[in-house]
């Protein structure tokens, strides 16, 4: 009977559940471990950046990706899927750009990313996402940090995993997290939780780490990636 309801999108099983969206959240679970932290001035999200093969030119891959200026996002799961919603958030953020002539908030575009992946969980002919989102943003009323799932849900933070890591990794952080911590100590955190699951020796090339200020200046509340130079630094004051 389970397996009659399985195959379409828009039917619910006996149960009350959509079985498709928990299939996409095992896609989830099988990608690499991401974590966001919102620090007193700012948010960090850090992911891990691994390929298939060591063949693979690693510079081209990008995990953590900026959608406009005061916004940015990391992704566990489907990669082409992220793609998608990456892009889709871009438009919207120039679209919302172009009338208003100022960025959007972080809520606004989480908003729309959700909707977004809402409406392919009921729509036919068509799967939910598999990947869940942090995104990282500052707005008028600050730092925030949200997670999107494939269902279309999404919650504010203020620190959290996600990927196959997970559970330990919100383990880890709920016991190191601090509501006074600097932006400096979170991605010390980030860095130190990404580790704990880790599989091999971590570098510099082999992680991501996004950080957004929450100081007095506009260039400091912009979203940027880490150099690997910086990642590096920090991986050794930690070691």
């Amino acid at each position: 009977m389970s397996d009659r309801y399985s195959f379409s999108l828009t039917t619910f099983s006996p149960s009350g559940k959509l079985v498709q969206i928990e299939y996409a959240l095992n896609a989830v679970a099988q990608g690499v471990t991401s974590i966001g932290i919102k620090a007193a001035n700012g948010i960090v999200i850090a992911t891990e950046k691994k390929t298939a093969s060591p063949l693979i030119d690693s510079t081209t891959v990008e995990k953590i990706s900026t959608i406009c200026p005061n916004v940015g996002l990391v992704y566990s799961g489907m990669g082409p899927d992220a793609r998608v919603l990456v892009n889709k958030a871009r438009k919207s953020a120039q679209t919302y750009r172009r009338v208003y002539q100022e960025d959007p908030s972080n809520t606004m575009l989480v908003k729309d990313v959700a909707g977004v992946m809402q409406e392919f969980t009921q729509r036919g002919g068509v799967r939910p996402f598999g990947v869940s989102l942090l995104v990282a943003g500052y707005d008028e009323h600050g730092p925030s940090l949200y997670q999107v799932d494939p269902s279309g849900s999404y919650w504010a933070w203020k620190a959290t995993a996600i990927g196959k890591n997970m559970v330990n990794a919100k383990t880890f952080l709920e016991k190191r997290y601090n509501e006074d911590m600097e932006l400096d100590d979170a991605i010390h955190t980030a860095i130190l939780t990404l580790k704990e699951g880790y599989e091999g020796e971590m570098t510099e090339h082999s992680i991501e780490i996004g950080v957004i200020g929450g100081g007095d200046s506009e260039e400091e509340r912009k979203f940027r990636k880490l150099t690997v130079n910086e990642v590096k630094d920090y991986l050794t004051n930690i070691a």
